[in-house]
């Protein structure tokens, strides 16, 4: 039976959570599905058409039931919280979507929700767009430094304060000051407080235009 283009994602996705992203060759995409290699570009012509398909796989489940009956402030969040947690259930989801620009379905649906919803607030078609990739932005940047932080890397953090505390002692007081908040890994109230300043920035930006 011929092998089909959603099989090869999915067994894509699997080497990824297994190998992470430098694992995902083609390769060893191929021997992982038992074929050759030359038949995975009947489905992909690189490496990145492939990685464009394993980041709309990564938003399949995203923005399906935006809760409507909520103020689009609360929708707005809502999106950008699966965002998150759809690129945490992968290794490297955040470093996979960040190196994709394919046009596909779920990303479609996705980011058209996010400027509906901005729309809907009074944004116009550049605040509401250009809002919607700043929105993006931020997930995709805390995503790839809180996968980082993840439990299995090799940073040794004691280490990293200590240094971090030497040398902020020497100069610089204010960052010495929030050792604690700078080394909080409460990533949730983090991931919060920079989403509600960006929605208080469409706010503003909106009672304004």
């Amino acid at each position: 039976m011929a092998i089909q283009k959603e099989q090869v994602i999915q067994v894509a996705m699997d080497l990824l959570d297994e190998l992470g992203i430098e694992g995902v060759t083609m390769r060893k995409l191929a021997q992982a599905l038992d074929i050759k290699a030359a038949s995975l570009y009947w489905h992909f012509a690189n490496k990145q058409e492939l990685m464009d398909g394993m980041a709309d796989m990564l938003m399949e489940n995203v923005a399906r039931k935006a809760p409507r009956h909520h103020q689009w402030e609360e929708r707005l969040r809502h999106i950008a919280v699966e965002i998150r947690r759809a690129m945490l259930k992968h290794r490297d989801g955040a470093r996979v979507f960040a190196g994709s620009y394919g046009v596909a379905e779920n990303v479609m649906r996705v980011g058209n929700a996010m400027m509906a919803t901005l729309a809907e607030a009074g944004a116009n078609t550049r605040l509401s767009s250009w809002g919607s990739f700043s929105v993006l932005y931020y997930v995709l940047g805390f995503v790839m430094e809180e996968q980082a932080l993840g439990t299995d890397n090799d940073i040794d953090m004691d280490a990293r304060r200590a240094a971090f505390m030497a040398l902020a002692n020497t100069g610089y007081p204010h960052a010495y000051e929030a050792a604690d908040d700078i080394f909080n890994h409460n990533f949730d109230q983090r991931f919060a407080l920079g989403l509600d300043l960006l929605i208080r920035g469409f706010k503003s930006r909106i009672a304004e235009s």
